[in-house]
């Protein structure tokens, strides 16, 4: 059976600048920092103090089917975005549930959040009897999917979720890209989420990794990342599919490659990362100078952005296409990252622009690519290589090109 060409024709984001796929793109092209004080918990005794939540979100908004209470914020968020992304595509859920599909979400945390929380009560003595029955019932991290299909009601969809870290995104966006081009699946909903938790946040302090003020990936200044929140979700189907309904197409999906090298707990493996990235362009039948842009896993930490850029200039040599860091306006939102990263990669190729590394002041000798800094820029892009890296040497890229009719 020849593979079916895959497209993406609907978005679905929540994010610390902006939520949904107009205010997304506003927040892109203006390069916003959604940087601010922490809220979500009580970051009292750590000595930085800054995230980027998502605001001006209302779970009941989106969760019709179950009591919005009972579902953990990474779950909520999971069905926003899927919601989201089904009605940015021109459907209703309806029209999803003739034929198979695949929800896949990408997680680092699961309900860790909640999980927090029942531990806080425990050990505050607040709830003497026993955990809390809801909360506790939040917990299952296979929620994330699975009340996506419940929501949606999508009886023939399979649900699955994939706990590879901060670049679990985009290996769910791949486990989608080969359902629908094998014909396995007829639409993939699929992408990431995390909601910020106290764990993950004070794990990244206790290394040292959390900058003071701002994310500065690729800058001489860089302290670290800020740690986030949020939910990228994309609608996957044929482009025979997307044809014959007359849908608006975002971009193709054109390969994708993952490894695991296990090499160290948390730092990447310069050979490695440029293996997955050379992976990802072979599956697409894409060359390197081909490649218009990289979305780099940029996470602002010193060992990462020095050797993804060393990995960078490995696969596309000493004039490596423009490499930006989202991260320096979306904050890393773990499992969410790579997958909203995939979405901003679409909407540059759609409406031709390179969304900007923010907070920029000079970059570092060692990480020598034209990183965009602090502006967008117009820019006439076809294919986009995004990637993922995660602990334990999980890399995940992908390669989206931009869609035009022959």
């Amino acid at each position: 059976m020849t593979a079916r060409r895959v497209v993406l024709t609907g978005i679905g984001v929540l994010s610390s600048i902006g939520n949904g796929v107009t205010e997304f793109t506003r927040g892109l092209r203006e390069g916003r920092c959604g940087a601010g004080p922490i809220t979500r918990f009580d970051s009292t005794g750590f000595r930085r103090q800054l995230a980027h939540e998502v605001h001006d979100f209302t779970p009941s908004a989106w969760v019709r089917h179950t009591p919005a209470e009972q579902l953990g914020r990474a779950t909520q968020f999971s069905v926003a975005a899927a919601r989201m992304a089904v009605s940015d595509a021109g459907l209703d859920p309806a029209d999803l549930r003739g034929g198979p599909g695949l929800v896949t979400v990408g997680t680092t945390d699961g309900e860790a959040d909640a999980l927090d929380r029942l531990v806080e009560a425990q050990a505050n003595g607040t709830e003497p009897a026993g955990l809390d029955p809801v909360g506790v019932g939040r917990l299952a991290a296979h929620r994330l999917a699975l009340a996506v299909v419940k929501e949606l009601r999508l009886p023939r969809a399979v649900p699955s979720v994939l706990g590879t870290a901060c670049a679990a995104g985009n290996y769910a966006v791949g486990d989608g890209y080969d359902a629908v081009r094998s014909g396995e699946a007829e639409w993939a909903l699929v992408g990431g989420a995390d909601a910020l938790t106290r764990r993950t946040f004070a794990g990244f302090h206790r290394l040292g990794l959390v900058a003071s003020d701002r994310c500065r990936p690729f800058d001489a200044d860089r302290e670290g990342l800020l740690t986030a929140e949020g939910a990228g979700i994309l609608l996957l189907e044929s482009l025979d599919s997307a044809r014959a309904r007359g849908a608006r197409i975002y971009a193709e999906l054109l390969g994708y490659g993952l490894n695991c090298d296990a090499h160290h707990p948390t730092a990447p493996n310069m050979d490695s990362v440029a293996q997955v990235m050379r992976l990802a362009l072979a599956d697409a039948g894409v060359k390197p100078e081909e490649v218009d842009l990289v979305s780099a896993h940029g996470t602002g930490t010193p060992t990462n952005d020095v050797t993804e850029i060393r990995a960078v200039r490995q696969v596309f040599g000493d004039r490596p296409p423009r490499t930006v860091a989202l991260k320096s306006m979306l904050g890393h939102s773990m499992g969410a990252a790579s997958a909203l990263g995939a979405a901003a990669s679409a909407l540059a190729l759609t409406h031709g622009f390179i969304p900007p590394t923010v907070n920029h002041r000079s970059t570092d000798p060692e990480c020598p690519v034209d990183c965009v800094p602090n502006h967008a820029v117009e820019a006439d892009l076809r294919v986009v290589v995004n990637n993922g890296l995660a602990f334990g040497g999980n890399n995940a890229a992908v390669v989206l090109g931009r869609h035009e009719e022959t």
